[in-house]
């Protein structure tokens, strides 16, 4: 069975590379990098089988439903927020809206990473089109800055990629990032 590359973020990051003395665009766009980075790693040798382990009943979550998830999220906040692009998720769905989390049993993992890494260079194209200022609307219609939505994603990933520690332990005992 083909391990996954693990190969997720445009940009392959360590946390010794992050820049100490940037400005604050390019301290946001390191960390957000980074965040994505050390998601990838998590997720870098597994088998499929291995991505698709769930944490502990009842939860679905898994570190395959954290890709699915974040590619709806990177999406979600740059493309159809920030950009105004009129598109819907990927997974989720009005019917189930964990569909990221619960319908990844047929899912291919290399579809997966591949969806996760298109969602991150849009991301990324969407993030140098902009103003850390730039204003997108949220589906309710507030406004959101470039600034709010790069800080968001920075903590949407390190939320996310605590869970990635707990299930890539339990998985194979592997720890750090």
């Amino acid at each position: 069975m083909a391990r996954t590359e693990g190969k997720a973020s445009p940009v392959e990051l360590r946390y010794d590379d992050i820049p100490r003395t940037a400005d604050e665009r390019a301290t946001l766009v390191a960390f957000l990098e980074w965040q994505r980075s050390t998601l990838a790693r998590k997720c870098a040798g597994l088998t499929p089988e291995q991505l698709r382990t769930r944490s502990a009943a009842p939860s679905t979550l898994s570190l395959l439903g954290l890709i699915r998830h974040l590619t709806d999220v990177e999406r979600g906040w740059f493309r159809r927020t920030l950009a105004l692009e009129v598109i819907g998720d990927l997974y989720a769905t009005d019917a189930d809206p964990d569909a990221d989390f619960n319908d990844i049993d047929g899912a291919d993992v290399d579809d997966m990473f591949a969806a996760w890494r298109s969602e991150c260079e849009l991301a990324s194209q969407v993030i140098a089109r902009h103003q850390l200022m730039d204003e997108g609307r949220q589906r309710t219609g507030r406004a959101v800055s470039l600034r709010w939505i790069l800080v968001h994603m920075i903590e949407e990933y390190s939320r996310h990629n605590g869970h990635a520690d707990l299930l890539r332990e339990r998985i194979d005992g592997a720890t750090g990032y």
